[in-house]
């Protein structure tokens, strides 16, 4: 009885977190094989323009050629990369971004910039550099990383080896997981938070919201994808240029996928810490309260479930779990799930952990006894903050001892 109760309610506080924001916008169904141009989205809208193909089929045809593309000896890959030249360290005041139009957000935000016209904040360093992957949207283009970076250690004067990459959700703005950084500092690890495409000073001007990394413009999303991969790979560039050699992705939601698959395709990232996660990127658009609106869009254009499955399986987790799980990347890795979420559905985050057991990844599975939104509330934040600290410090440790005994 008492555990039905705490359903209700949790059921009942994860929807009213999930509803409270009323800049959702449904825009119809794009299907954007030009943000594709270069990975063979412009033979696939070719292929429906000659009649050869309906553009379901032709997005469908053209995901599967992008997962093949990626297989280990493919060239020309949809995720392949190159390093960029122009990395740069710039000191800026920290701004919110705010993705909500809630009074007192935006009173928080003009906070902020008056503290920073006035001289009360301190300027912080950002990691910039042109992202490899270029958008229409100039703002778009320019990577930026808020760098924290930890003291040498003040017995042995040794510079930090490790830092971990932070992702955030999905809407996130600019301040989240700021917190989870200067945990991380702590215990002597540095870290890149990282923006994701489209977000925070990211953001086209026009959009209110983070909407572009995720919409009922395919292409565009799946593209949005491309790029956060290919960003994190870059900002491991930057720091094996620095000398860290114990490199970690952390990733919350949306911010979870793009850490996942960055993995997937970059062994020198050892440490995993996937805070809610999902196998099929099309399913979490399908069944999450948050992409209600994206859902909607497909679903005025007659598709359905198994057909957005299909046509987002170019940036789905599970596409990439044989490459994530092959012998010589020797990682660790974090899987955090809700049992009350309704954006990352339970079952979905459970097949995670079953694909892992499949293939004998290591890992650690934690459970929250809440849902998605709530994971931001407290007192989840605290306990999801103690699983990802104390699963980064014993990561890195084990590291630190397997460098020593190999010294030795």
């Amino acid at each position: 009885m008492v555990l039905q109760l705490y359903e209700r309610w949790m059921y009942a506080w994860e929807l009213a977190l999930t509803t409270r924001d009323t800049n959702r916008v449904e825009r119809p169904l794009e299907w954007g094989f030009e943000h594709l141009a270069d990975c063979g989205g412009l033979e696939a809208a070719e292929r429906v323009q000659r009649g050869e193909c309906t553009e379901l089929e032709a997005m469908i045809a053209l995901n599967r050629q992008l997962v093949a593309s990626t297989a280990p000896g493919a060239v020309g890959g949809f995720l392949d990369y190159r390093t960029p030249t122009d990395f740069r360290i710039e000191m800026q005041h920290p701004a919110l971004y705010p993705t909500n139009v809630r009074p007192e957000t935006l009173e928080q935000d003009r906070e902020w910039k008056r503290r920073a016209a006035v001289g009360e904040l301190r300027r912080e360093p950002f990691l910039r550099f042109t992202s490899v992957v270029q958008t229409p949207y100039p703002e778009n283009n320019t990577v930026n990383a808020r760098w924290y970076a930890a003291a040498p250690d003040g017995k042995t004067g040794a510079r930090p080896r490790q830092a971990m990459i932070v992702l955030p959700q999905w809407n996130a703005d600019a301040f989240s997981h700021n917190a989870l950084c200067e945990i991380f500092l702590r215990f002597g690890i540095s870290s890149l938070r990282l923006s994701k495409p489209y977000h925070d000073v990211r953001r086209p001007a026009e959009l209110e919201r983070s909407d572009y990394a995720v919409s009922a413009n395919v292409g565009r999303t799946i593209a949005a994808c491309r790029q956060a991969v290919a960003d994190v790979r870059c900002c491991v560039d930057w720091l094996t240029a620095q000398g860290y050699e114990d490199i970690g992705v952390l990733g919350t939601s949306l911010g979870s996928a793009y850490a996942f698959i960055a993995a997937a395709m970059d062994p020198r990232i050892r440490v995993c810490a996937f805070n809610h996660a999902s196998t099929q990127f099309g399913d979490v658009v399908w069944t999450g309260q948050s992409t209600r609106h994206v859902k909607a869009a497909f679903e005025h254009a007659g598709l359905g479930q198994e057909q957005v499955r299909a046509m987002f399986a170019g940036v789905s987790p599970m596409n990439y779990m044989d490459r994530f799980a092959a012998p010589g990347a020797r990682r660790r890795s974090l899987v955090i799930y809700a049992p009350y979420d309704l954006t990352f559905i339970e079952r979905y985050s459970l097949d995670v952990l079953k694909s892992f057991d499949e293939r004998g990844v290591n890992y650690v599975a934690k459970t929250l006894p809440c849902g998605h939104y709530t994971t931001g509330e407290w007192p989840y934040k605290y306990l999801d903050g103690w699983y990802l600290g104390s699963f980064v410090w014993s990561s890195f440790k084990r590291l630190k001892e397997e460098h020593a005994a190999a010294t030795a």
